[in-house]
């Protein structure tokens, strides 16, 4: 390969790694602001934090004060002669509505409100961001998250509530999410955001195909580099995450009460961020797989002579299960958009070429491999290492110690140990050919090895004799 097409393919797999890093950034954009799902999902997540909870129960409460008299409420429950003491009670009120708010959170009736109300919102955004018109104008108009059903709930389970719904104004619990002089911006961000995470993925796919299509020789180092590039893609995005966490929480929240609260939010609503990211590198990784498998390397070799028989004789079965797991992927992927179905069949279609070059090269390296090659003969390699280990050998070796009795070579003849009767030592003599013949029907001794055990049985028998 030239240094020309070196320097190309490089430059390639560099860019193709920044683009990775970048494309991470605009998906997370497409799927977090520009998905109602996505959104109603992360905002459930959010009011199940117990640091959010706490915030956002001090801000209903804060709203119910702001906008209803409670002293004039709890004078209108009151009894006559407790009327007087209204005041007090309103201010002991405030202080029990705040746990009481945070415990009403906690409700699935107030959950069930706070997703409606950020379903509502996005929907709303959404429009505003797409330029319906029955949408909010970008002159006169603003996007805003309505938490008064919140207030009313919060008001209810105090006791305050009776017509109050009635005399809230409309922007009790109304946080705006956009202004009107913002949402021309955000129009123009949101188409550009639109179609870059669809040519930011493309890009990437394209950039690594090249480098490794102009790679005619060790391209499966270039395969491998791309793994690398992806993988340092991944773990940037989650770096970044977590240097960018800091700086957005410290510019957005000054109040340190409030900062718990922030960072939580922050960690929740970035955690879909933090998942593209490691998809990426799950892709790195199989990358990294599939370069090493091309690779002159020993491990290598060994590996492709293994999937050598399966790749040649069942190859329809390898594409079949290919395509099963895309079907799967499709059928259980929580979004399906241009984007992610591009994505996935140029995915596929690598997978795929990467399957029908293993097979070519496997077929050019171990044209005859087979499946017996690896597990026909263990049974006869098991028998072999047997034979080998010579058992009945060393077993027939094995001698138990001699018995003496107690006073050494000095003691007398009437106290030393008498020979066994005859009848004992012919009995002895048939266990032990006996247990020979077993050894030799079972394998583990050879017909020399018997016979040759079986003369010094007898002969030491005679011997004896």
């Amino acid at each position: 390969m030239s240094r020309a097409r070196r320097r190309s393919v490089k430059a390639l797999v560099a860019l193709g790694s920044v683009l990775a890093f970048l494309s991470v950034f605009a998906i997370w954009t497409e799927r977090q602001a520009l998905n109602t799902d996505d959104w109603v999902d992360t905002s459930g997540r959010l009011i199940e934090d117990e640091e959010i909870r706490a915030a956002l129960s001090e801000y209903l409460v804060e709203q119910l004060y702001d906008n209803v008299d409670v002293e004039e409420e709890l004078e209108d429950i009151l009894p006559g002669d407790l009327r007087d003491l209204a005041g007090p009670a309103s201010g002991g009120l405030r202080q029990v509505a705040g746990s009481g708010a945070e415990r009403v959170l906690q409700t699935s009736t107030a959950q069930d409100l706070w997703k409606d109300a950020n379903r509502a919102a996005h929907e709303q955004l959404l429009a505003v961001l797409e330029d319906k018109k029955e949408a909010v104008s970008t002159a006169e108009g603003k996007v805003t998250l309505n938490l008064g059903s919140l207030v009313t709930n919060l008001a209810d389970q105090v006791g305050i509530g009776g017509q109050l719904a009635q005399r809230l104004p409309d922007d009790a619990g109304q946080v705006t999410i956009l202004r009107s002089d913002e949402l021309k911006t955000a129009q123009d961000i949101a188409v550009g955001v639109k179609g870059l995470a669809l040519v930011l993925s493309l890009l990437t796919l394209l950039c690594f195909g090249l480098a490794i299509y102009l790679s005619r020789e060790g391209r499966w180092v270039t395969v491998l580099f791309c793994g690398v590039g992806l993988v340092a893609a991944g773990f940037a995005v989650i770096v970044f995450r977590e240097i960018a966490g800091g700086v957005v929480v410290d510019q957005l929240v000054r109040e340190e009460s409030v900062k718990p609260a922030a960072e939580a939010a922050w960690s929740i609503s970035t955690s879909l961020m933090v998942s593209i990211a490691t998809t990426v590198i799950v892709f790195g990784v199989l990358a990294g797989i599939a370069g090493w498998l091309g690779s002159p390397t020993g491990s290598a070799r060994a590996t492709r002579r293994f999937m050598a028989p399966a790749l040649r004789d069942y190859a329809p079965y390898v594409y079949t299960g290919l395509a099963i797991v895309v079907c799967i992927y499709f059928l259980s992927s929580p979004t399906q958009n241009l984007r992610s179905f591009l994505t996935t069949l140029i995915v596929a279609a690598a997978v795929a070429l990467g399957i029908h070059e293993m097979r070519r090269q496997t077929e050019e390296e171990f044209a005859d491999a087979r499946f017996a090659d690896y597990f026909g003969g263990a049974r006869e390699r098991v028998a072999g290492a047997v034979k080998s280990a010579n058992l009945g050998e060393r077993a027939a070796k094995l001698r138990l110690p001699e018995m003496r009795k107690p006073g050494g070579d000095g003691a007398t003849d009437e106290t030393k140990a008498t020979p066994p009767p005859p009848g004992d030592a012919e009995d002895a003599r048939l266990r032990r050919l006996t247990q020979l013949a077993e050894l030799r029907d079972k394998g583990v001794l050879t017909d020399e090895e018997f016979a040759a055990e079986k003369a010094r049985v007898l002969g030491g028998d005679k011997g004896q004799a």
